[in-house]
Order: C-alpha cells, then sequence, then structure tokens
C-alpha cells in the first residue's frame, strides 16, 4: 500500500513563498508520477491539476495560473517530491494534495487526477492579502 504525507503547508503573506514536500512509502517511488492538486473553490469534492513531473523528474507540467510561480522536483532517493510556490497569491488560498500514479514510461506526466490511484490527506495554504 502506498502512503504519502504532505507536509509545508501553512500561513503566508501575499508575495511569499512555501515549499510543499511529500514524502511516499510503501511502494518503489521511482515507479510513479506525481502530481500536486488543489481543491477547487467552493468544490469540496473537485481537485484541480497544479503540477506533475514524471518519473525521471524530467519531464514537468504546470497549471497556466501558476507558471513561472510554482516548481515541481522529486527527489528519488528521499522519495519525495516538492512543489515550490513563489510570488504567491490570495487565490493560491486552499488545500493541496500530492498524488501518486503507476507509469509504464519514464515521462510520462498526468493533468488528469483519474491517473493518479494514491493521494495524500491534504495541506492547507491560506495566502493572506
Amino acid at each position: 500500500q502506498v502512503q504519502l504525507v504532505e507536509s509545508g503547508g501553512g500561513l503566508v503573506q501575499a508575495g511569499g513563498s512555501l515549499r510543499l514536500s511529500c514524502v511516499v512509502s510503501g511502494r518503489t517511488f521511482s515507479n510513479y508520477a506525481m502530481g500536486w492538486f488543489r481543491q477547487a473553490p467552493g468544490k469540496e469534492r473537485e481537485r484541480d491539476v497544479v503540477s506533475g513531473i514524471s518519473r525521471s523528474g524530467t519531464k514537468t507540467i504546470y497549471a497556466d495560473s501558476v507558471k513561472g510561480r510554482f516548481t515541481i522536483s522529486r527527489d528519488n532517493a528521499k522519495n519525495t517530491v516538492y512543489l515550490q510556490m513563489n510570488s504567491l497569491k490570495p487565490e493560491d488560498t486552499t488545500v493541496y494534495y500530492c498524488a501518486a500514479g503507476p507509469a509504464a514510461s519514464f515521462y510520462s506526466t498526468y493533468a488528469d487526477y483519474q491517473q493518479y490511484t494514491n493521494w495524500g490527506q491534504g495541506t492547507q495554504v491560506t495566502v493572506s492579502s
């Protein structure tokens, strides 16, 4: 069973930075494409993709709303995926989730939440204006 544990959320002023971390255990981390999602505003059961990264770490995708501000990375030796969030805006406020999706290719990235089979519990990010 794959387990994902996020950390790094918190309260920050607009323009500030946070780094989210997600540690994965229970399976071979490098076999999974990883993603970060966030809860859609006012929609408890809907999650929007923020970013994704391939097994190799060489391919990444970003939502248009975060391009140039957020950076995803992974350390396969530490079983950890990161999301560096800079220039945060109040509209970035929500719960962020880490997700793992088994991938046959080293270079696949997934934007569709249905490609992910395992999820973390979420971490709250609050950006004050």
